[in-house]
């Protein structure tokens, strides 16, 4: 049985071509080969070897395990849009598998690849007066005085964990990592930075009612100002 989830959500848009063709029975791992557009072949986490380390795996045989969950769900619909995307955190991973091996933390590279993977967004070409305001944590400028350029400029949601954690239980100190440009073109010692900013996700015009009142945003514990 797919995992229910509410497909309507304003933050799923993009992902709505393949939502939509989701076959409702069987497993996660069919579903996302039904609705394939390229990108790797889906297959049950049974597939895993012991002892090989999932982002290894994936590079080496181009095929993902998956279980039968919504984590899971979303980081395939991610992987049917963001294709490219997706392979190039995974080549990252592997790299850093390859020339470090597994141990007991993942290292700068892997844990700013993690996060992003999990918890990111893309944000190619934002409005610069948003943009700069996001950099400042200058919420009144970002949600107030420019709330009109939104409409038409929303970042895109491309991690999964996120995904999944809006779709079960959505409140308001849900957080992406935000990539403004292009992460294609970032090298491992890019990423090591992790050069993101934090957006709570649902203080985004449109995506939640709550937000229409001003004072949504006066909430110090998740709309924090920036650190001197």
């Amino acid at each position: 049985m797919i995992p229910a989830f509410d497909g309507a959500r304003p933050w799923l848009a993009p992902l709505r071509p393949w939502i939509d063709r989701l076959p409702t029975a069987g497993s996660v791992a069919a579903a996302l080969n039904a609705v394939a557009s390229g990108g790797p072949h889906f297959v049950a986490q049974a597939a895993l070897p012991d002892g090989e380390a999932y982002e290894a795996y994936v590079a080496r045989t181009d095929t993902v395990p998956t279980r039968d969950n919504l984590h899971d769900l979303f980081n395939g619909l991610v992987w049917q849009r963001h294709a490219a995307l997706k392979r190039r955190l995974n080549r990252l991973q592997a790299a850093e598998i390859a020339a470090h091996g597994i141990g007991m933390v993942r290292g700068p590279v892997r844990d700013a690849l993690t996060l992003f993977d999990e918890f990111g967004a893309l944000w190619t070409d934002p409005p610069p007066a948003l943009a700069e305001a996001l950099r400042r944590r200058d919420w009144t400028a970002l949600f107030a005085t420019h709330r009109d350029l939104w409409a038409a400029a929303a970042p895109e949601l491309v991690g999964h964990a996120l995904l999944e954690q809006l779709a079960r239980a959505p409140r308001k100190g849900l957080t992406a990592h935000v990539a403004i440009g292009d992460p294609l073109v970032w090298a491992a010692a890019d990423w090591a930075g992790k050069p993101f900013l934090p957006l709570p996700v649902l203080g985004i015009p449109g995506w939640w009612g709550a937000n229409e009142d001003p004072g949504f945003y006066v909430d110090t514990r998740v709309f924090r100002p920036a650190r001197p």
